[in-house]
């Protein structure tokens, strides 16, 4: 909220970068309050019961909550790509406009998108009403449905492909470009350079790999995995802080 408030109130920190970061602190509050009050409340319960509107308001929170994070991260690592790369292109570029171009970009498409997949889901007809989750998720509801749910495969498959990695290869190939320029440069310039990128890319890669596994966890039949380890990897990327 601090980082928000600065950033808000002075005009020095008007900067694409520091814009940026004021997104993703304004998306982690929005997780938080998505997750956290019902995650609590499920600990202290005995009786872990959610209504079917209430579910699938988490599923759209969490799920946009995480898209989010990706989106921004994206349109962050442009921003370093070209600060980097082409330093002298940096302002005629990344000016005011195109900033908010790219932050509502990095905002809608998430919204349209898993807005439109949970749409499907909502309409489908449910014939069970257990989820072996800590949280909803859509395709175990979907996998509650006795209809045929082709549609919502495809759309969820649609969504997985164009909401998670093609941002994270996005992210990926912008810093291995960034690595190969600073390659080319003085070694404290270099040195700079890796001691400011690989913290970066290394929690990136913990996120990304994180909610890799949840994706993959969702589409697991229940008593596939150990239910412990099953807790641990769908909480991962909600509780590991994604980089900043």
């Amino acid at each position: 909220m601090v980082i928000i408030l600065a950033v808000f109130l002075e005009k020095s920190l008007h900067q694409p970068m520091y814009i940026f970061i004021s997104c993703l602190c304004v998306n982690s509050l929005y997780g938080s309050a998505g997750f956290f009050p019902r995650f609590l409340q499920d600990i202290v319960s005995d009786s872990h019961l959610v209504s079917r509107p209430l579910c699938f308001i988490q599923v759209y929170v969490i799920y946009t909550y995480a898209s989010y994070e990706l989106t921004i991260l994206t349109i962050m690592a442009y921003d370093r790509f070209i600060a980097i790369c082409q330093p002298l292109h940096y302002h005629s570029k990344m000016t005011f406009k195109w900033v908010q171009v790219l932050v509502l970009v990095a905002v809608f498409y998430p919204v349209f998108t898993i807005g439109f997949c949970l749409y499907l889901t909502v309409r489908l007809p449910l014939c069970g009403n257990k989820l072996n989750r800590m949280f909803c998720s859509n395709w175990p509801v979907v996998q509650l449905s006795c209809v045929d749910t082709t549609l919502n495969n495809i759309a969820g498959q649609f969504v997985v492909v164009t909401a998670i990695f093609i941002p994270i290869f996005f992210v990926l190939y912008t810093y291995l470009r960034i690595l190969l320029v600073c390659s080319r440069r003085s070694s404290e310039f270099r040195g700079k350079a890796l001691q400011t990128c690989l913290p970066h890319i290394i929690s990136f890669l913990t996120y990304s790999i994180s909610l890799f596994l949840e994706v993959s966890l969702s589409r697991l039949e229940a008593g596939q995995l150990n239910p412990s380890i099953a807790v641990i990897l769908s909480l991962a990327y909600l509780i590991i802080p994604p980089p900043q």
